[in-house]
């Protein structure tokens, strides 16, 4: 009996030393931060909004870090192959935003900004445009989707990053006059307005690719009250492609605002880009930094296919994209996959989806994740038990239950 106890403490033992593994497993899974990319690069995160709390804000100082490593949104994208398709050169791409600093580093001579439009206080407008048009400021594996492509700076917000509806519906009527060949909205309103409702329509008929980001940028804090998924708009307007943002694994950020029928999903933590003053680099993410991937990846479709429709584009965009529960834009198979007829495949891009794609909270299901290892481990602790009672067990009843003896296997 005392073999059989030493068999049983030995597994014993041997669980217990496989189970710690299980804490780190079922812990907050590593993800780029506001501070880390995910390869260690720390970096100042830039803001959406600033924060006026005491009824004044400066604006967003010229970061003193430079990243020196390309971050995982553009390996992910796989931008270094997407341009020896294309650049987006001789298409216009208009950002509305916080804003572009028309001698924001990696944009010289190819932003176009007037009044508010050309003063980024934030910051956050001149990010974004760094990610669709940027050419890395000497470092062209932290350039933009598009290169090549021209930015045409709209001012959506206030001065302090603030969207305004009528704002933005006059910068879209802008862009629409100045005939650019893609919208790129990365602001999110709460509640429709009739007039920047039609404002979309308007562009949309005159052929722009209208992409706007599928929620806000989330709040510093969301408190411990869980937000109801919800539409935002112009993102859910008919034919505007929504985007939202994701993680390398394809899930939403912790904390992003949740919502439903968005088309694509693009990076959105832990992105590298510039800012408007100076020549560093800032990290940032949301909804809007999505939505400045999937407009850059619409102006290389747009330059390389000049006749398609923008319809034909949005098509494009989505059914060569990932397949997941949300598809993930796959710039490089849009500008390269030879795709059928639209009208075979359906109307994809030119509505929203009769049953849209709702965007989950992933918090629940990363919390299955860390159960199941952990019972996955459990489990592998289990069999090693049985394993070593089948070992033991036989050995125990040949001697008649004796202890072993010297020179009697199972002794030291």
């Amino acid at each position: 009996m005392r073999d059989t106890a030493r068999a049983l403490s030995g597994a014993v033992l041997a669980a217990a030393l496989l189970m710690p593994v299980t804490a780190p497993a079922q812990a907050a899974p590593q993800r780029p931060s506001a501070a880390d990319d995910g390869k260690g690069q720390a970096l100042p995160a830039m803001p959406s909004t600033l924060d006026t709390k005491d009824g004044s804000a400066s604006c967003v100082p010229a970061s003193k870090e430079r990243a020196k490593k390309q971050d995982w949104s553009r390996q992910r994208l796989d931008l270094d192959k997407v341009r020896r398709y294309g650049t987006g050169a001789g298409v216009t791409v208009a950002l509305i935003d916080t804003g572009v600093a028309p001698d924001a580093a990696g944009l010289d001579g190819r932003v176009t900004a007037s009044g508010a439009a050309a003063d980024d206080c934030v910051g956050h407008g001149s990010f974004l445009a760094g990610l669709i048009a940027g050419d890395g400021g000497g470092n062209p594996r932290l350039a933009g989707v598009a290169p090549g492509a021209k930015i045409l700076a709209l001012r959506g917000t206030d001065k302090n990053g603030r969207a305004d509806a009528s704002l933005v519906t006059s910068a879209v009527r802008a862009a629409t006059r100045a005939r650019a060949g893609v919208i790129a909205i990365g602001v999110a309103l709460p509640r429709r307005d009739k007039d920047l409702t039609r404002a979309v329509a308007e562009a949309r008929k005159a052929g722009a690719v209208v992409v706007a980001a599928a929620t806000p940028d989330p709040p510093k804090t969301l408190g411990d009250d869980k937000v109801p998924a919800r539409r935002y708009w112009p993102a859910a307007e008919p034919g505007v492609l929504s985007v939202a943002d994701m993680l390398p694994n394809g899930s939403r950020p912790k904390g992003a605002l949740p919502t439903e029928g968005v088309d694509l999903a693009a990076p959105g933590a832990g992105v590298v880009s510039g800012g408007a003053r100076g020549g560093g680099h800032y990290l940032g993410g949301g909804s809007s930094a999505a939505t400045a991937f999937a407009a850059g990846a619409a102006a290389v479709v747009r330059a390389a296919r000049p006749d398609d429709a923008a319809t034909e584009v949005v098509h494009r965009l989505t059914s060569t994209a990932y397949p997941a529960d949300i598809p993930q834009l796959d710039p490089y198979a849009a500008v390269t996959t030879v795709v059928g007829d639209r009208k075979a495949s359906g109307s994809a891009g030119s509505e929203h989806a009769a049953q849209p794609v709702a965007v989950r909270d992933t918090s629940d299901t990363e919390r299955a994740t860390g159960r199941a290892t952990f019972l996955l481990l459990g489990g592998s602790a289990v069999v090693l038990l049985v394993v070593w009672l089948a070992f033991a067990l036989p050995r125990a009843r040949a001697r008649g239950w004796r202890p072993a003896g010297p020179g009697e296997p199972g002794t030291d």
